[in-house]
């Protein structure tokens, strides 16, 4: 079935729900990867140290909190967006983040109120993990069910244009307070300003989420699996198992090629940081405009066979790429190679939330997803920089390419179980 067989009204409304989803998402990524990018401008004012370091890695330790986080907010939007609808879902993941950002920029620092300004910061960031954990999964469901029949994955695909948006924009922001304050500023009270922006949009966001329409029915959400782990698991194990397994690869490959890169390039390949830092801006930007691309490809050639070209490309070409870019001395050479890497990643991250809905019915389908996610991309996203630079200081960097090739294998070994063509969602419309 095609788009032709909505009517105007509907289909207007239909991208207007999907800008108002994907609005969201955008703020949620902003708002959560604003922390890494302003962290050396606070690190001092919450964790007094005359170590440098130990104030950064204090920051990155709470970071990771947040990424902890994940599956708990997956558990828990998920189930209350199959059981209460999405939209509910949406817009209490997005005032979560909110309050998160707000919490942060209004934070009194370790020299007025002592150790509470960590103890509240760590607070800040668990709340934002948890909304970010289960932003994905309802914002992959809500999308799945509302994108225009024979063009989901080109629609479905503005999830990652807005995730990696929000990482862009979280990026400008910083460079662009960097140009108009002084560092003092900056470390005395600049610092503050993303995360004000960061709340204002989310806001705006919660705005535009108001006005969605729920895709789920009050027949499903009254079922009695609705959002229940027992539900999930009874009949719908072999189905968790899979998102699971191309999860944990595509999860750990995204990392590798898009926030580790820019450390790679420059403790591996020798790169100036500032230049590895406009490298990846103009891949992440790239990246970012590819992505409807590739959701309209696996319109044509099945998003099945979107995943098995992702598993066996990355296979194939991980090490020989990661090789190529240890020693690559040209910005524009390093930028071509991560390229090619981030068009082998798009194959999965343009289709990623849509391949999952499919595999759920839409009484568990927000809690399958966004569960089997957090879990994989917590445990094997989260951990790429750790395992690359564990590695690499015991010596074993290559060792750490190899990882991510077996895990492509995995992922490709899984996608050879997603079904020829989506089964419950034609029922959905």
């Amino acid at each position: 079935m095609t788009s032709s067989y909505y009517t105007g009204e509907e289909r207007s409304k239909r991208i207007f729900a999907i800008v108002g989803a994907s609005s969201g998402n955008l703020v949620e990524w902003f708002d959560f990867y604003v922390y890494a990018f302003s962290a050396i401008y606070f690190a001092a004012s919450f964790f007094p140290s005359d170590d440098p370091t130990v104030q950064l890695l204090n920051t990155a330790g709470v970071f990771a909190a947040g990424f902890l986080m994940r599956p708990i907010g997956g558990w828990v939007f998920g189930r209350l967006a199959d059981r209460h609808g999405r939209k509910n879902s949406l817009m209490i993941s997005v005032l979560m983040m909110c309050f998160g950002s707000l919490m942060i920029a209004c934070l009194p620092t370790y020299s007025s109120i002592g150790a509470w300004a960590p103890a509240l910061l760590l607070l800040a960031r668990l709340i934002q993990g948890l909304s970010v954990g289960g932003e994905y999964g309802t914002t992959a469901t809500y999308m799945s069910e509302v994108a225009l029949r024979g063009q989901r994955g080109f629609f479905a695909s503005f999830q990652y244009v807005t995730l990696i948006g929000g990482q862009l924009l979280a990026v400008l922001v910083v460079v662009i307070m960097q140009q108009l304050l002084s560092e003092e500023e900056l470390r005395a009270w600049g610092w503050r300003i993303p995360f004000v922006v960061g709340a204002i949009a989310a806001l705006i966001s919660l705005m535009l989420r108001r006005s969605l329409h729920e895709t789920s029915s009050a027949e499903t959400r009254k079922d009695k699996d609705a959002g229940t782990i027992k539900g999930l698991f009874r009949n719908h194990t072999a189905a968790f198992i899979t998102v699971l397994g191309y999860t944990a690869g595509g999860s750990l490959i995204f990392y590798t090629f898009t926030t580790y890169m820019q450390k790679y390039l420059v403790n591996t390949a020798g790169m100036n940081a500032k230049t590895a830092s406009f490298v990846m801006t103009g891949a992440l930007f790239l990246y970012m405009v590819m992505q409807p691309f590739f959701g309209m490809l696996s319109d044509r050639i099945g998003r099945r066979n979107s995943m098995l070209l992702f598993g066996a490309l990355g296979t194939l070409f991980t090490v020989p790429l990661l090789m190529a870019l240890k020693t690559v001395s040209s910005p524009f050479m390093a930028f071509v190679l991560i390229t090619l890497a981030l068009c082998i990643v798009s194959f999965y991250t343009s289709i990623s939330g849509l391949v999952k809905a499919e595999m759920f019915p839409p009484q568990v389908r927000a809690l399958g997803v966004g569960l089997a996610y957090a879990v994989a991309n917590a445990a094997f996203g989260g951990s790429a920089e750790y395992v690359a630079l564990g590695l690499k200081t015991m010596g074993m960097e290559n060792t750490f390419y190899w990882y991510v090739t077996a895990m492509m294998a995995i992922a490709f070994l899984f996608s050879l179980r997603l079904p020829k063509q989506a089964e419950y969602l034609h029922h959905d419309d």
